[in-house]
């Protein structure tokens, strides 16, 4: 097991918050997309994938950042950075992680195989996106949440709009909550060169974070007005707005990592609230 265990730091096992986070985005979408009675299948396979997907883009993330991560304070002993793992092996890892995702999405149709190759590109690409651009928060929010264009995909055969509003929302959702993840590693990005959207707004990122986050319950509002939700979805939609007062509270304590964790139940209370709401229609 001593063994595995830098593999599985690489891919960020220790650190599950990722999964979670485009887990329930993906959630919301498998149950709206399948009319609250997605087959067993696609929740397995969807599931899988979130897990795969999730681990791979880890993985070129290091593979891309081996050079920046031991100058970072958060990223100084990750596998790649310490030298615990070497860039074969991540490559090798990289491959087998793809091929395994390969396999989970010939099951589906094709227009998700064509939507899955064109996340890969986007995942290898999205690494390097901080060298140049000031938002490559923007890119990941891209990437991260494409499992709802594909669970719309696999069970309509087609994006209705409501796959385009949720999937704008998510956009919105990754642009606020991993600027606050960008504000914590601000002051080592400026030293070595990197770009975030946290370095572009400066002082100004709690307010940015805060547009972001009524986009995103605006388009949240908009969802449930195409799916005729019941009060159980309004009332996630609620909680989750105390949930993003509370998240700039924590911004405005200099507790911005705590505040990027604390989306994970707000994911998660939109997931209970869809699946209430549409369980009862």
């Amino acid at each position: 097991m001593s063994t595995l265990l830098p593999y599985l730091k690489l891919m960020r096992f220790d650190r599950p918050i990722g999964f979670f986070l485009t887990g329930w985005s993906t959630l919301w979408a498998v149950w709206l997309a399948g009319n609250n009675h997605p087959p067993l299948r696609i929740i397995i396979i969807f599931l899988l994938g979130i897990i795969i997907m999730r681990a791979a883009g880890c993985v070129m993330n290091d593979i891309a950042d081996r050079h920046f991560d031991p100058h970072v304070e958060r990223t100084k002993t990750r596998p790649l950075a310490n030298g615990t793992v070497k860039l074969w092996q991540a490559i090798t890892l990289f491959v087998i992680l793809l091929l395994l995702a390969l396999f989970l999405v010939l099951q589906l149709n094709a227009f998700c195989f064509w939507i899955a190759v064109l996340t890969t590109l986007l995942t290898i690409i999205y690494p390097f996106c901080k060298r140049f651009t000031y938002l490559p928060q923007l890119v990941l929010g891209i990437v991260f949440n494409v499992g709802i264009l594909m669970a719309f995909a696999a069970q309509q055969d087609h994006l209705p709009l409501l796959a385009w509003v949720l999937y704008f929302a998510t956009i919105m959702w990754t642009m606020a909550y991993d600027t606050m993840y960008a504000l914590t590693d601000m002051d080592d990005d400026i030293k070595i060169g990197l770009k975030s959207s946290a370095i572009l707004f400066g002082t100004t990122a709690p307010i940015y974070i805060g547009v972001f986050q009524l986009l995103f319950i605006a388009s949240m509002f908009v969802a449930g007005m195409l799916i005729a939700a019941t009060v159980f979805y309004w009332s996630a939609v609620g909680i989750a707005c105390g949930l993003s007062l509370y998240q700039q509270y924590l911004l405005k304590s200099q507790q911005a990592f705590k505040g990027f964790l604390n989306n994970n139940w707000l994911g998660l209370i939109i997931f209970i609230g869809i699946l209430l709401s549409t369980a009862s229609l």
